[in-house]
């Protein structure tokens, strides 16, 4: 008797079990990552279209579905530029200051983010073994005048010239007032790993709008994040 090969199991959706569909869920987490909005606030919003949804609920989908987006659009981003901005920002977790360690490129794509409690040598190496996974070796970085930098960029980047002179740093240090105009309607983050979370998150929605992925490119540029999103929600 023969048996018939088994098939291995068809790919299930990671929105599978979920309540509401995966056009709801990935609309909440699209305006909370986009606008100055509060949990709560996209609550009302979607109550406005008769959809009842608790905000916890969409603290949850935030905290599920971001690094599921992220993950999904990293094959379609282009490769960031070779001149490197980086620095530090500040974020209250908790009532307590951590820091979040940035970087972008001369053409504004935001090349990753790094939550940390501390700010020092292991968190700064950290940053600087994750950034190049994403894309070509910078020829040049520059960051502010923290005394740990030269150093991890002696050890890990020997061959970019490194640039701390004063104001070289502006491009990213104006970059951080969008992301700090994002926490300005929160009550304060409660995790690290939401602060991580949130803000690679809001870099993705960033390189989106600025034209850094491969998703929805024909589209009309006011409308290119939904489309990318609804683009993603299908490979999730």
């Amino acid at each position: 008797m023969r048996r018939r090969p088994v098939r291995p199991p068809a790919p299930t959706s990671e929105f599978a079990g979920f309540r509401f569909p995966p056009e709801v869920i990935v609309l909440a987490v699209r305006w909370y990552l986009r606008f100055a909005l509060s949990y709560r606030e996209v609550e009302e919003l979607l109550a406005e279209r008769d959809i009842e949804i608790d905000h916890v609920t969409v603290y949850r989908w935030v905290q599920r579905f971001t690094p599921l987006l992220v993950d999904t659009a990293r094959p379609c981003r282009h490769r960031p530029d070779d001149r490197w901005f980086i620095d530090e920002t500040y974020v209250k977790v908790s009532g307590r200051w951590t820091y979040l360690y940035r970087a972008v490129d001369q053409h504004g794509q935001v090349i990753d983010v790094l939550a940390s409690a501390r700010r020092d040598q292991a968190a700064t190496r950290r940053f600087f073994v994750r950034a190049p996974t994403h894309g070509r070796r910078p020829v040049e970085v520059t960051t502010g005048k923290a005394p740990v930098y030269p150093r991890i960029l002696d050890e890990l980047l020997p061959e970019a010239w490194h640039v701390d002179a004063a104001r070289e740093n502006n491009r990213i240090e104006a970059d951080h007032g969008r992301w700090k105009a994002r926490l300005r309607p929160m009550r304060g983050l409660k995790r690290l790993r939401s602060v991580q979370t949130l803000s690679a998150g809001h870099a993705l929605v960033q390189n989106i709008r600025r034209g850094h992925y491969e998703l929805a490119a024909d589209t009309d540029p006011q409308l290119r994040l939904a489309a990318a999103f609804t683009e993603l929600a299908a490979a999730v």
